[in-house]
């Protein structure tokens, strides 16, 4: 395969034709499951437009963003976070964009966090829902919401939480010590 052959086939991989991008309006109301009821309606909504560039949906008035399902991505996953956290997400989906894996990801960040070009707050909460969405009727089922605390650089002995879950769900710190230390609580999936 030849030089052209491989960046076409790339780009028909990472292209997402415009029937496959959810109405504005669905990735609105899917993208806030991931929030609080109460904060849902006033909730900044990012997601993608018919050329699948991501992109403001609704501009929210509290302190929350909620990102929409990629459409690029196999199953149904959509978060909220508090927009301190924006400039660190961002920075992750841009790298993401760039082809880096997760761990090169983790790595630029760190020494973005480092080097002081990327700053993370002091705290900063992040909720990931997952669910079964069905393509033909754009119902989404079986919902389930993970938790996770920024704190940077907390470790067991500052926060009091192990570094693994005491109890099923947690919470248990992970990459402690680390500018992306973060308590995790995953509640037990509903049966």
């Amino acid at each position: 395969m030849n030089t052209r052959h491989t960046l076409l086939l790339i780009a028909t991989l990472l292209s997402v034709s415009a029937a496959e991008i959810p109405s504005a309006e669905w990735q609105i109301k899917t993208a806030v499951l991931a929030a609080p009821k109460a904060q849902q309606d006033a909730a900044t909504v990012l997601g993608y437009d018919s050329s699948g560039a991501l992109t403001t949906l609704r501009p929210g008035t509290n302190n929350l963003i909620c990102l929409a399902d990629d459409p690029k991505q196999n199953g149904f996953n959509v978060s909220c976070y508090h927009k301190d956290l924006e400039p660190f997400m961002a920075r992750g989906r841009e790298l993401a964009a760039q082809g880096k894996k997760a761990v090169e990801i983790t790595k630029i960040r760190e020494e973005d966090v480092k080097s002081g070009k990327l700053k993370m707050p002091d705290r900063g909460v992040l909720n990931v829902t997952t669910g079964k969405h069905d393509a033909a009727t754009g119902e989404v089922t079986e919902l389930y919401t993970r938790y996770v605390v920024y704190i940077p650089y907390a470790t067991p002995d500052t926060t009091g939480i192990p570094l693994a879950p005491a109890t099923p769900g947690g919470p248990w710190i992970m990459d402690a010590g680390t500018h992306r230390a973060h308590i995790m609580i995953n509640p037990p999936k509903p049966k």
